[in-house]
């Protein structure tokens, strides 16, 4: 049975989507089928404002295709040192999964993009991983056996994968950032691989 990776995010300036095609890459190099979903704006009163359908890009997930996954990479461009309120206002709604059990013992990363240096990246990827935990998942980073973590001047941490999107420096993923989000989507996709098999023991 085919081992399935969700890749879901939101992207505002497209950069955190530079990212989840990175990371679903790097699943699909660990022989994983990577699904990449996104979920749609909110409102000033956290209301979904967009369409149905997304105009372009990636379908919105839906918590059926959360349920079901295998492993979650869940990505996020930072506000103010936290997850955008859309990402935020989808986990809001992922209450049922958390009742029911449905997403204990699955892998899961994170990873951001920020306008500055020290735009709060860290607490970001932080946040993101907070209902993660409480799900009952397996959070996972990066480690730093991964050489571009030391190398990397630019975006990428141990807690997740990240790029800089300062226009003084890095207009595009540099490529750390770029070998650091495939690190990681090759990183879930094998923990859920190995997860998913230890199920069935």
């Amino acid at each position: 049975m085919t081992t399935t990776v969700l890749v879901v995010y939101y992207s505002k300036e497209g950069k955190t989507a530079e990212l989840a095609r990175m990371a679903a890459r790097g699943v699909e190099e660990a022989g994983m089928l990577a699904q990449i979903r996104t979920v749609p704006s909110v409102s000033a009163t956290s209301e979904a404002v967009d369409p149905e359908l997304p105009s372009e890009g990636p379908p919105y997930c839906g918590l059926e295709e959360l349920e079901n996954c295998d492993g979650l990479l869940l990505g996020s461009p930072t506000r103010f040192g936290n997850m955008a309120a859309p990402l935020k206002y989808f986990l809001d709604s992922t209450s049922g999964l958390w009742i029911k059990g449905s997403l204990v013992n699955k892998p899961a990363g994170v990873f951001t993009s920020t306008g500055s240096l020290h735009g709060g990246q860290e607490t970001t990827l932080l946040s993101m991983a907070l209902p993660l935990i409480h799900h009952g998942m397996v959070w996972a980073g990066i480690p730093y056996t991964e050489p571009g973590l030391n190398e990397t001047r630019t975006g990428g941490t141990p807690y997740g994968a990240s790029h800089v999107a300062a226009p003084w420096c890095n207009n595009a993923l540099s490529p750390d950032e770029a070998r650091l989000a495939k690190a990681l989507g090759k990183r879930i996709a094998q923990l859920a691989s190995l997860l998913k098999s230890r199920e069935h023991l």
